[in-house]
């Protein structure tokens, strides 16, 4: 199936501003979301002139920008100016801080309050049924659960991200998020699942016109490539006659 006629919404993942004015053309792209080692890789160096550049390009789509403060006070004064940025911000607020303290009690300050929040770095059922209890109802949210992490430790996450998704019903202006995917085939996970959105970076954007694609020819191409990059190499090997 195309992507196109999936229900879960693509967001493109990203820090850089001439890749998101391009993508921003594109009405697959469904929303964008950053984050501060995103941004830091990128080379960004000012992150609210970053931020406000974005926002310039993407006026029509939720957009996701992250706190870095490390305590409930810091985050909720970063997470206020945020939200200020745009009507489309999602503020990001991390599961927990850098010391394990769950920051649950931050989110449902925002939420309650009217912030959009972007609730971060989970990897748990745990971690979703906290996090759904302390959403507002009445506001729209986004619940990211690090599906690619997950299984990156040797777990299936489909079974996750199927319960999280029967959790968040309790919240349905909440989306579940399916985050840091691996490979293409994890958009149909995030679908097979009940995610509302998943995040795909460029590279994986890069390989959509893949879908659908004949296998014959697909093999044919491959072997091809192969055939050519020994040749362009001018590689040799010794045969006996």
């Amino acid at each position: 199936m195309k992507p196109e006629l999936l229900n879960v919404k693509i967001f493109a993942d990203g820090a850089n501003l001439n890749e998101i004015k391009g993508l921003a053309e594109n009405p697959l792209i469904k929303g964008f979301t950053t984050n501060p080692t995103l941004m830091r890789q990128a080379g960004v160096d000012d992150y609210e002139t970053f931020a406000r550049q974005v926002l310039e390009v993407v006026t029509d789509r939720p957009v996701s920008f992250e706190v870095f403060a490390d305590d409930a006070e810091g985050m909720l004064a970063q997470a206020r100016a945020i939200a200020t940025w745009g009507d489309n911000v999602n503020v990001k607020i991390p599961y927990t801080n850098t010391k394990g303290e769950l920051m649950t009690g931050v989110v449902e300050q925002l939420a309650g309050a009217g912030v959009q929040v972007n609730v971060t770095a989970m990897m748990t059922v745990d971690h979703v049924r906290n996090v759904e209890k302390v959403l507002n109802a009445d506001v729209p949210a986004i619940v990211s659960v690090f599906a690619g992490r997950v299984a990156d430790t040797g777990v299936d996450p489909l079974p996750l991200m199927t319960e999280a998704a029967k959790i968040l019903k309790n919240k349905p202006k909440a989306d579940l998020l399916w985050a840091s995917p691996r490979e293409l085939l994890n958009i149909y996970h995030a679908e097979q699942s009940g995610c509302g959105i998943i995040t795909v970076t460029h590279g994986l954007l890069a390989k959509l016109a893949a879908v659908g694609k004949n296998l014959d020819q697909f093999s044919l191409e491959t072997v091809q490539m192969f055939y050519n990059d020994a040749s362009a190499a001018g590689y040799t090997i010794r045969t006996k006659s």
